[in-house]
């Protein structure tokens, strides 16, 4: 059940699940954790808590448990990718950050914990059937153009220097994105500004930034992407449409639209489920 309260933190408490109290620094912690310095999306984060925590609580219930040679592999493929196989280079991020190794490492565990039990209950049981799939192809067809070209502009920030966010989006209000992609990208085209003119996004990026650049409108700049301890930042310059893909042809696209719908209306019926089991309580 959920109880209604002003979305004002009273001595440092952003919510209370069950006998679980979410302070305000540990919503603040995890949009640290996840790249995120933007204010505004302190409530999406308490949110997210909140949910982490139902989860947890039902993985309890369920007896689901995560092996330590299991997290073990988990964190050294996390040192690998983010940190170069540097483990000094991960013990400084968590100095920085003020993060002891055990809180960190405990947080990798709750991750693995939260994701297996979302493959338990909401993944295995998402399909596309073809129905699902044509009635997606006819209700979306702007979304099935053939090669939509884009231009775009990135900053793109080494896991090292991923603590210069705040920094480049508090220059953004006065400074231009080109001129801050010569001084601060990573990119290779950091010297043309991060620009990257009429092109097929796809063929430049990957999906987690293809979707960024998606719905972000024309003009408009997007919210960080973390991938693998790199950041991008992401400016729409223009868009060009093109013609209607064939079924045939947009067939991988429809179905991950398909079950990507069908995964998030899964989750939130599975979220409002535990919420109606436990007392919540938002600050």
């Amino acid at each position: 059940m959920m109880v209604a309260a002003n979305a004002v933190e009273v001595d440092g408490v952003a919510a209370t699940v069950g006998n679980v109290t979410i302070l305000r620094s540990d919503v603040l912690e995890e949009m640290m954790r996840r790249g995120i310095s933007d204010e505004s999306r302190y409530v999406e984060f308490r949110n997210r808590l909140v949910e982490r925590e139902l989860i947890l609580k039902a993985a309890t219930k369920a007896k689901l448990t995560m092996q330590d040679w299991v997290v073990e592999d988990r964190i050294r493929a996390i040192v690998d990718d983010s940190f170069g196989g540097d483990r000094i280079k991960l013990e400084a991020m968590l100095v920085e950050r003020k993060i002891s190794e055990v809180d960190w490492r405990r947080k990798i565990k709750e991750d693995m914990v939260v994701a297996a039990m979302r493959w338990t209950i909401v993944d295995k049981f998402v399909t596309a059937s073809p129905s699902e799939m044509r009635e997606e192809y006819e209700k979306n067809s702007s979304r099935y153009s053939a090669g939509d070209k884009v231009s775009v502009s990135v900053i793109l920030l080494s896991p090292e220097n991923a603590a210069k966010k705040t920094e480049i989006t508090n220059l953004l209000k006065k400074e231009d994105f080109s001129s801050l992609a010569k001084k601060y990208s990573a990119d290779k085209r950091a010297k043309e500004g991060g620009a990257y003119k009429d092109i097929v996004a796809e063929d430049e990026f990957s999906e987690v930034v293809c979707k960024e650049i998606a719905k972000t409108p024309k003009g408009a700049i997007s919210q960080w992407i973390e991938i693998g301890g790199w950041n991008f930042l992401l400016r729409k310059d223009d868009e060009k449409s093109s013609a209607k893909r064939a079924f045939v042809d947009a067939y991988a696209d429809i179905e991950a639209n398909v079950k990507e719908a069908k995964s998030k209306r899964l989750y939130d019926e599975w979220i409002e489920r535990l919420k109606a089991e436990t007392y919540i309580k938002i600050h």
